[in-house]
């Protein structure tokens, strides 16, 4: 409510108005202590233009990812193909460069209006804290993690800002990495201390010395099943409703502008999405007939679980939600026990050019390549779990694979000591890779939960037309055997909108717990989870107690958790952990050698 008015009249409206955490805390007496680093996630940092084709002329410098968009709505062709990468190097396409937008602008505001970082500055601000002590770790989201090293040489960058304010303040850095930006970090920290030219030759002491807490918010560790969806059909529950409330409308040639066609085009050129492909494999994300989660209850009221030791040890069979296919074609295969589903493998079918438009190369990537028999043979296989995606998106995508196959991987480590892991591929995969020996350091992971969270997909063929997507989410799947978790195709799990309890959880829960393979200095972990509310007024705007993966930025509680961290506080200060899923539940129920 604008100031001019009286408080009395304000409260009638909104109720009493609480203090910012920043207000709040500055009130208590804390103050600016600890340098802090922001890692922004994917899609939310601004990217500009500094070279581009005719089509761009007198944009130099100026936005064209976040701000207003208006480059999309004016020459949209021109701006796919600027925003899209080499498809065979995953670099500048010739005569292009679009780099990241530098200092905290970066990424305080996605839009005009919409804020991702810039609540939690100002409230840090409110503590003493100014651009001499804060960072914002901006990068080229849509490369591949090393290729910001070596075009940007981004990961020096970071490395030399971190050693400037350690050595300015006589203090560590705490580190505040959202959503991708967390396997960022993670890949940061094993290149800073590993020996050049690989990595950034800061020798095997460099994070105990300069980093204090990682505090991640919103973290994909073991990745995104939406992801699957967007590389599979360049769609997920969003873009499916949407589908089915104006049918045809999205695969219209709309001036020019095949949606869905031209957005897998762009995004399977961004090499980033592919370290959002699920980890672990079927170990953790489950089998054709298990799953962790399957007992999840959708309609659930979310209670305060704190205790630790709370899990049973067997979790639930074929009985409950069968999550772990993440792609069924049909939802009749999507509930059968696996033993009555009849599956042709596909990964010997013969691929032919015999389905489609050759016209359609440039807006259709690889499925042009498929053919009819190779297109049938996907629908054909029937259930993919996390293993056999892998295999889909190799026979789908190939080329695509082969560029993410030489930066990222998805499996389990037998034996950290194979020298094999040593290679940069494996560095933003926690279940292939060690923590840093860094006993005094501490992790967070804090993210909301009690939101439904797309987790596994209900998939058909889509019509066999010229530039059409062969695979689409099937918007007449509903209910069954789900507790209501099946909605529109899509079944969901406890989550933030984006990032599923399992994904966010696991390692700071189970999988870095004490000292472990993955954690053999025994760093303390600790899960901080958010309850969602939704604003109690129109007048609250995106919410101070959101669990949502973006809107949590502006959550109050978690503010003020990473204040306190920041003006020194350890996670015993905060009271450990804050649960109210089932994450403890379901880590015991993944039986892996820790």
């Amino acid at each position: 409510m604008p100031a001019s008015f009286p408080q009395y009249v304000t409260q009638a409206f909104t109720g009493p108005t609480l203090d910012p955490p920043g207000v709040k805390l500055h009130k208590d007496g804390l103050k600016a202590k600890h340098p802090v680093v922001f890692v922004p996630g994917i899609v939310t940092g601004g990217l500009e233009l500094w070279e581009g084709h005719p089509c761009m002329d007198g944009l130099f410098r100026k936005r064209l990812w976040g701000g207003t968009f208006g480059e999309v709505y004016k020459r949209p062709l021109c701006w796919i193909e600027h925003m899209s990468l080499d498809n065979e190097t995953g670099l500048d396409p010739p005569g292009i460069r679009v780099r990241p937008v530098s200092g905290l602008v970066a990424a305080d505001y996605f839009a005009a209006g919409y804020f991702v970082w810039a609540v939690l500055i100002a409230n840090l601000a409110r503590i003493g804290y100014e651009e001499k002590n804060m960072y914002m770790a901006a990068y080229d989201w849509r490369l591949s993690f090393q290729n910001t090293e070596v075009r940007d040489q981004t990961l020096s960058r970071m490395k030399s800002n971190i050693e400037l304010m350690v050595a300015t303040s006589g203090e560590k850095v705490v580190v505040i990495p959202h959503s991708m930006g967390v396997l960022y970090f993670l890949h940061f920290m094993k290149w800073v201390e590993a020996p050049t030219p690989m990595g950034g030759g800061g020798g095997s002491d460099w994070c105990a010395k300069h980093i204090k807490a990682v505090t991640n918010i919103g973290g994909p560790f073991l990745g995104l099943p939406k992801i699957v969806a967007g590389l599979f059909s360049a769609e997920a529950k969003d873009i499916a409703v949407a589908r089915a409330v104006a049918p045809g409308v999205l695969d219209l040639d709309i001036f020019g502008f095949q949606t869905l066609q031209h957005a897998m085009r762009m995004t399977r050129t961004w090499d980033s999405t592919m370290s959002l492909i699920p980890k672990g494999g079927d170990a953790i994300w489950g089998t054709l007939d298990w799953a962790p989660e399957a007992d999840h209850a959708c309609d659930a009221k979310k209670v305060n679980k704190n205790d630790t030791h709370a899990a049973d040890d067997n979790g639930a069979g074929f009985d409950g939600l069968n999550y772990g296919r993440i792609i069924s074609f049909g939802k009749d295969v999507a509930e059968l026990h696996s033993s009555k589903v009849e599956r042709v493998d596909f990964k010997g079918a013969v691929k032919g050019n015999n389905f489609a438009n050759r016209s359609c190369r440039d807006v259709w990537n690889e499925y042009h390549e498929m053919g009819i028999v190779g297109i049938k043979a996907v629908a054909d296989y029937k259930a993919f779990t996390v293993d056999s995606v892998l295999e889909l998106l190799q026979f789908v995508a190939p080329r695509m694979m082969k560029r993410g196959g030489a930066h990222y991987s998805y499996g389990i480590a037998d034996n950290l000591d194979d020298k094999k892991y040593e290679h940069y591929k494996y560095w933003s995969n926690p279940l292939e890779t060690r923590l840093p020996n860094a006993p005094d350091m501490e992790i967070f992971s804090m993210y909301g939960v009690g939101l439904p969270t797309e987790r596994s997909y209900v998939y058909k063929s889509s019509p066999a037309a010229d530039c059409y997507i062969p695979f689409r989410i099937d918007t007449s799947a509903e209910g069954g055997n789900d507790q209501g978790c099946l909605r529109a195709g899509v079944y969901s799990v406890d989550g933030d909108e984006t990032v599923p309890v399992l994904s966010a959880g696991y390692m700071c829960a189970k999988g870095w717990r004490g000292k472990t393979r993955f954690n053999p200095s025994g760093i303390k972990t600790y899960v901080r989870e958010y309850n969602h509310a939704p604003p109690l007024t129109l007048l609250e705007g995106r919410g101070t107690q959101s669990g949502n993966h973006v809107d949590i930025m502006g959550n109050f509680a978690l503010i003020e958790d990473i204040i306190r961290v920041a003006a020194g506080a350890t996670g015993n200060d905060l009271g450990e952990d804050r649960v109210y899923s089932d994450i403890f539940r379901w880590s015991e129920r993944i039986k892996l050698e820790l």
